[in-house]
């Protein structure tokens, strides 16, 4: 039987045929190769023998050395996976922190939320950053449905914290007095909760939808 590999996650199919769709990534068909388990000593040596020799490399200028060394331990260590531990982790308790505030009138809860959205500000530049150079490192910089939908709610969770914590410092007892005003401040801090989970659930399909048995 035969194995196909996709180019893009890593997902590896067996048949006959690779799938029209990328169960993972959602890339279509032509994005398989078929895996090769071995090759012969042979091949291995003409291969070798046919490599063009070592041409004069150009010494590359700082910049470039200083961005591929964070390439390098951006993919090495993993660095997006942790950082994306910030968002996912802080902003549902930021939300808890404001259901408590509406619900008992504790202010401190109100302000706690409110810091914890300024520190997952302060930390998105990093997080998109290493998404990106993942993106394009590992994934080849694929535009496939599940990355459309994946930037999309990146880009939905900056607008909203953006504006949660705009509309806090221009109103701030948006949370601590009852209106419609706070039902709607609560209703976007639950959006932004939404749309970070779906990130998270699609980079985790990724990371671990594509391992290899």
């Amino acid at each position: 039987m035969k194995k196909w590999e996709c180019t893009v996650c890593g997902y590896v199919h067996v048949g006959d045929e690779p799938p029209e769709e990328c169960p993972v990534c959602s890339a279509d068909k032509s994005m398989f190769v078929e895996v090769v388990e071995e090759q012969t000593a042979t091949e291995t040596t003409a291969a070798t023998e046919a490599a063009p020799g070592p041409q004069p490399a150009v010494p590359p200028s700082l910049s470039a050395r200083f961005y591929a060394l964070a390439v390098a331990l951006t993919t090495r260590h993993h660095l997006h996976p942790i950082m994306v531990h910030t968002p996912n982790g802080i902003v549902p308790m930021a939300l808890v922190f404001l259901l408590i505030t509406a619900w008992f009138g504790w202010p401190l809860f109100e302000t706690a939320a409110l810091y914890s959205l300024v520190f997952v500000l302060i930390s998105m530049p990093l997080v998109i950053c290493t998404g990106y150079v993942m993106w394009r490192q590992r994934y080849r910089g694929a535009f496939t449905p599940v990355f459309k939908i994946k930037i999309s709610a990146s880009i939905t969770t900056l607008v909203l914290l953006l504006g949660l914590i705009i509309w806090r410092v221009v109103q701030p007892d948006i949370v601590t007095t009852a209106s419609t005003g706070r039902w709607i401040y609560l209703g976007a801090c639950l959006l932004l909760v939404g749309a970070i989970g779906i990130a998270g659930h699609l980079g985790g399909k990724l990371v671990f939808g594509s391992r290899k048995d």
